[in-house]
This record gives structure tokens, C-alpha cells and sequence, in this order.
């Protein structure tokens, strides 16, 4: 009979012991040093982007021109089918229509694209140390990339329309747009975080967005809800939706000199004191939940490397 030595059985149950998986809780570093990491990364946020951008339009012909004419295109059949076949009683209806599609879109990509990001970018993840969350903010700044095409799409046709903005109301319009970065940076960070753990978070998503999407006053006038629920006093239930206000502002500043006050009038009728008063809310909170989506980030990363 052959016996194996001590020291041989030690040296295999140590060595089993170091194949089993271990979970890491990463160090706890301030929320200050957070920030001051990712401002020092700048430079490869701006890369991130680049390369997403790169990427979406490698081997086009056309390249960054598809970033105009797809926004153009949309553009332009909405205001065929709502012009000649449906007959919308809103004026430039896809004048309307386009103005609050900008903040949604700018929302709606930022999270759909950095649900999964993490996920996507495992092999980075598991062996280069950076600050995890650029991943993330990248994502949000390719958005605001996209944002700006579709800006310059939206400008021309103001200009082809003969339509003059609200300058009245560009300060609004600018404040809603940094809540809009600020909110969509607070839960793509989340989200890329969450989806680590639990990847149906990233399908879950896609659903909840479609309903978002007709929770706020994009397809339809303001007025049309607005005040059913002014009459049962429930109106503030419809801006716990930050992007309700957001979207109002973008169509207060782009739309607001367009239908005339003698026709059913699709935008909120409220002055420019309430639209900076109901922002500055939808401001703090987006801050306080980038905030706490960042304490999130930084507590469970220490185990992305093995939940990958």
C-alpha cells in the first residue's frame, strides 16, 4: 500500500483552497477622491467617446453624416404622416414633436448604452485599474455628442420654417439641459453598476424606457393631462417625473412661438419663474442620486472582476 506523506496532503488541500473563489469588497475610498480620480481621467473619458463614435460609423461611407440625416429623415416624415394623412391639429407638430425628442433621446441612449457597459468591456475591467465609472460617463457624453447633431438638424428646420425660438426662455432651456446630463449621468452609473450583478436589469430597462417615453408630453399636448389632473388635484403626481419638467422647458424654448393662444395650446402655460423654480427641484434631486449612485458604485466594484 502506498502512503501518501503529511506535507503532500497539506500541499493539495492549500492548493484546492486557492482555487476556490474569494470575494473582494474594495477599499473604501472618500467620495472626494472619487471625483478627483475621474476629473484626473478626463483625457480618457474624451478618448471613450472618440472611440465610440469611431466605432458606430467604422467602414460608412457617409461616416458622421448619418449623426444629420437620420435625425433629418425622422424629422421629416413625421411632418408628412402628421401634415398630410393623420391631420394634427398641432401646429409644426413635428416641430413639437422633435422638441422634446432631444432630451429624450439624450436620456433614453445614455442609459441604454451604459446598462451593459461594464458587462461589454470585461476583458478592460478584469485587468486595467481605472476609475470603472468613466465607462459609464462615457456614454452619457457620446449621447451629448448625438445631442448635438440632432440640435443642429433641429436648427435647421427652425430655420427652413420660419420659426423663431423663445429667447425669453433660454436660460430654461440650458438649465434643463444640464438636469437632463446630470440625471442621465446618475443612473447610467447606477445601472452599470446593477447590471454587473444581475444582467436582466439591462432588459428590464429597455421596457421601463418605452414607458417612459409616453409618461412624458412628447406625442401628445401637455394640456391633454395636464388638466385632467389638475381637476382631481393629483397634478403634482405627473412631475415626480424629472423628465416631464425637462421636456416642457426644451418645448417652451423651441415651440413656444408657434402656436398662437387663439388654438388648443399644447405647451404648459406657466412663466419663466416656475419652469427655473420646478428644475431647480428636478437639479438637487439628480445630484443627490448621482451622489448616492456614486457611493453605490464605489462600495460594490471591488467584485466586478469575479461577478465578470
Amino acid at each position: 500500500m502506498e502512503v501518501t506523506p503529511t506535507g503532500s496532503l497539506l500541499d493539495a488541500d492549500l492548493g484546492d483552497r486557492r482555487q476556490l473563489p474569494s470575494r473582494v469588497v474594495s477599499a473604501k475610498v472618500s467620495l472626494r477622491n472619487r471625483f478627483i480620480e475621474i476629473w484626473q481621467a478626463r483625457e480618457l473619458v474624451v478618448f471613450l467617446i472618440r472611440k465610440e463614435l469611431k466605432v458606430r460609423y467604422k467602414n460608412s461611407v457617409l461616416g458622421f453624416l448619418w449623426s444629420f440625416l437620420n435625425p433629418a429623415l425622422i424629422l421629416c416624415v413625421y411632418y408628412v404622416v402628421f401634415k398630410f394623412f393623420l391631420n394634427n391639429h398641432i401646429v409644426y407638430f413635428a416641430i413639437y414633436l422633435f422638441a422634446g425628442l432631444l432630451p429624450w433621446n439624450l436620456f433614453n441612449n445614455s442609459l441604454l448604452s451604459s446598462a451593459g457597459v461594464l458587462v461589454a468591456q470585461a476583458g478592460i475591467v478584469k485587468k486595467v485599474s481605472f476609475p470603472r465609472e468613466i465607462l459609464a460617463l462615457a456614454q452619457v457624453g457620446t449621447a451629448m455628442c448625438y445631442f448635438f447633431f440632432q440640435a443642429c438638424i433641429m436648427l435647421a428646420f427652425l430655420v427652413g420654417f420660419r420659426v423663431m425660438p423663445d429667447w425669453k426662455y433660454a436660460p430654461v432651456m440650458i438649465f434643463a439641459l444640464v438636469c437632463d446630463i446630470v440625471l442621465s449621468a446618475a443612473l447610467a452609473v447606477f445601472l452599470s453598476a446593477v447590471t454587473v450583478y444581475l444582467r436582466d436589469v439591462q432588459h428590464l430597462i429597455e421596457v421601463a424606457l418605452v414607458a417612459g417615453f409616453f409618461s412624458a408630453p412628447i406625442v401628445y399636448p401637455f394640456a391633454t393631462v395636464g388638466h385632467k389632473l389638475a381637476a382631481h388635484g393629483i397634478l403634482w403626481v405627473y412631475f415626480c417625473n424629472p423628465l416631464v419638467s425637462i421636456v416642457l422647458s426644451f418645448q417652451r424654448f423651441i415651440y413656444g412661438t408657434v402656436a398662437p393662444r387663439d388654438t388648443p395650446y399644447p405647451l404648459a402655460s406657466y412663466g419663466e419663474q416656475w419652469y427655473l423654480l420646478v428644475l431647480g427641484i428636478v437639479f438637487v434631486v439628480s445630484v443627490l442620486l448621482f451622489v448616492l449612485a456614486m457611493l453605490i458604485f464605489g462600495r460594490v466594484e471591488g467584485n466586478f472582476a469575479e461577478e465578470l
